[in-house]
């Protein structure tokens, strides 16, 4: 019996040793998350819930899309959206960034804010605006503008980026998309400005 029971011990002893001898099989690396690109209301959405938690009667004044390596905006949709907030209560402005891409040229996934500032209601280009007048989408934004001479450059030029920016346009209290085909409103190719509440077309600016 003692022999019997030393022999099965033994056996379990090599068992257990060839079983810790298996070479461990490497930790799967996590696989990185895609892009995700948005549209500028969808990203608005975010960024407003964003801006309230700063402060309870913050309000926009701009929205703007920014262009990546992976990301041109030729549907209307962008990895990156930029907005600026305004409280009248803080007398303060505070800007915020979407980001749904870790590229290098892009700032860190998620929502990112930065410092506050002065904020005054007198300056024509922070003038605040009701969420309520936001009813057009940047995709709709760019179908419209393709009409007016944004396919024909895009057929010529494919490469060019195309940016789209959300503001108040006190002169005639009207919500504006400007569509931007290029790399900045300074050395656009072309620029479409629509009615953000109406889809209308209002003008193709010089």
């Amino acid at each position: 019996m003692k022999r019997l029971a030393a022999s099965v011990l033994l056996l379990g002893v090599a068992i257990l040793t060839s079983c810790s001898s298996e070479p461990q099989k490497p930790a799967e690396k996590p696989q990185p998350k895609p892009p995700e690109y948005v549209t500028g209301r969808t990203a608005f959405q975010k960024l407003y819930i964003a801006a309230r938690g700063w402060a309870p009667d913050a309000k926009p004044f701009k929205l703007q899309s920014q262009n990546t390596a992976d990301s041109k905006g030729h549907d209307g949709s962008s990895a990156v959206w930029r907005a600026s907030f305004a409280s009248v209560a803080s007398h303060g402005l505070k800007p915020y960034v979407w980001s749904g891409t870790n590229g290098e040229d892009a700032p860190p996934r998620g929502i990112t804010f930065g410092s506050d500032d002065s904020y005054n209601p007198n300056n024509a280009s922070t003038q605040v605006f009701d969420i309520a007048f936001l009813k057009i989408d940047s995709d709709k934004a760019l179908e419209i503008a393709q009409k007016h001479g944004g396919e024909k450059l895009l057929q010529k030029s494919p490469e060019t980026p195309v940016l789209f920016v959300l503001q108040w346009e006190p002169s005639t209290n009207t919500l504006i998309w400007q569509v931007i085909y290029g790399i900045s409103r300074e050395e656009a190719k072309l620029k479409v400005n629509i009615n953000a509440s109406t889809s209308d077309f209002i003008e193709v600016e010089k």
